[in-house]
């Protein structure tokens, strides 16, 4: 009869087999064959049984591993032992023996993806959450326990990680004119110091946050009055830091001027001549060219020039009257100034 009709062993999943375990023996009170003679296990997969005898002759069980354990796929195993006699007839007394599989740290932790994609705007403020990664242990205790962190934490400083939950959030101002796309390198470690590694890339999306710009690259100083149409004045060139619909520009000419501005290339126009100039009548003209983009709401700038108007000889001196009647006293002296006309012409120089 064992002592106990139940024994409890604790076997780490780890343990190699062959390793042994003596479990608690029965007594018998009777003598020769009618005494305790051996130990019975039932049948199963992991374990045998391997009678052993002390010095006294008594009898004990030991337990045999026979093959590995494996926790994450069966945590207990329920096992009879049973002790014989060899009496007649024979008797038999039984225990239970409840085996549990204890944890060793044999899995890694592992993501729910591999990788991670997400996209977020521009102007999100800091403490905005943008992703949660997650990831699983199938050890228990201090060896599920998971803690997340980027690989190379010091050269990350627009996103903070939290370590225990795995979520990310905005640490500062993104800005997708000078970084697109952020590719993040992730690790979970557990308490055994398994790791596992998953990427995470973050797409910038633009908003329209730049004013398109006017640069004039080259400029004449003086435009002759006598230009042929369509001659080539300025040439400027338009930028938006923006993409898409945002960085679409156009191009436009303000107020009613003799010029007019004609696309050369993508973002690049010329300002050409478009009717007569006169610089009798106008000697500059104030042009102001506007951009403006294509995003919602729109952002536009302008900027404007002086085109200063050369002389040409195209005007005749003009008298100030067509004819002129003179009265001349007959006593006066040779050289005497009998009288004065005048003419004007409105160019300029010689």
């Amino acid at each position: 009869k064992f002592t106990q009709t139940s024994f409890d062993l604790q076997i780490s999943e780890s343990t190699k087999p062959g390793a042994r375990f003596i479990l608690g023996s029965a007594h018998d009170a009777d003598i020769g064959t009618n005494s305790l003679q051996n130990y019975q296990l039932n049948p199963n997969d992991h374990f045998s049984l391997v009678n052993k005898e002390k010095q006294d002759g008594g009898k004990y069980p030991e337990l045999v591993l026979k093959t590995p354990l494996d926790r994450e796929e069966q945590k207990s195993y329920q096992l009879t032992l049973t002790a014989l006699d060899c009496g007649d007839p024979p008797l038999s007394s039984t225990a239970q023996i409840q085996v549990l599989v204890t944890d060793a740290n044999d899995n890694p932790p592992v993501f729910s993806q591999e990788l991670y994609r997400v996209s977020v705007l521009e102007n999100v403020l800091p403490g905005t959450p943008v992703l949660r990664v997650m990831a699983t242990d199938q050890d228990e205790g201090v060896n599920a326990q998971i803690t997340f962190s980027f690989t190379e934490a010091g050269q990350i400083t627009q996103f903070d990680l939290n370590s225990i939950t795995g979520e990310i959030t905005i640490l500062s101002r993104l800005d997708f004119e000078e970084v697109k796309e952020y590719s993040i390198v992730l690790e979970a470690r557990d308490g055994g110091g398994m790791i596992a590694q998953c990427t995470v890339e973050i797409e910038v999306q633009d908003i329209n946050d730049n004013i398109p710009e006017v640069v004039f690259q080259s400029l004449r100083d003086i435009i002759m009055e006598d230009t042929n149409l369509g001659t080539h004045v300025a040439l400027l060139k338009i930028r938006d830091k923006d993409s898409g619909h945002n960085g679409e520009v156009i191009c436009k000419l303000e107020g009613d001027v003799p010029f007019k501005i004609v696309s050369s290339s993508i973002n690049t126009y010329k300002l050409v001549t478009d009717g007569i100039l006169d610089r009798e009548q106008t000697p500059e003209y104030n042009v102001t060219i506007t951009a403006t983009d294509r995003g919602k709401p729109p952002l536009s700038s302008s900027s404007s020039i002086t085109l200063h108007i050369g002389d040409v000889n195209d005007n005749p001196p003009v008298f100030e009257q067509p004819s002129y009647v003179v009265h001349v006293a007959e006593n006066n002296p040779p050289g005497a100034s009998i009288a004065q006309v005048s003419a004007s012409d409105p160019d300029l120089g010689t």
